[in-house]
């Protein structure tokens, strides 16, 4: 099965949430090649980037469960 390299884009709008996102990272951290959060303090909201290389199968697990989580909005962008 062939790695893609592919970013995921996650925006937490509640700071409850974050619990959650961190325990996924953490789930699939042997994939996750770099990270960037960003908190964003006067907007209530963090703004976190991570950088897979995985199999197509786990980017769409990770990010499955990242959409199932209240109050977290996520984005994929994946390599040919």
């Amino acid at each position: 099965m062939e790695n893609k390299i592919a970013v995921i884009a996650t925006v937490v709008k509640d700071a409850n949430a974050v619990d959650g996102v961190n325990a996924l990272f953490h789930e699939f951290s042997s994939y996750i090649v770099g990270r960037m959060g960003l908190p964003l303090k006067e907007r209530g909201i963090s703004v976190i980037n991570v950088v897979l290389d995985a199999p197509i199968e786990i980017i769409n697990n990770l990010s499955g469960k990242l959409g199932m989580i209240e109050n977290v909005s996520s984005k994929v962008l994946v390599t040919k």
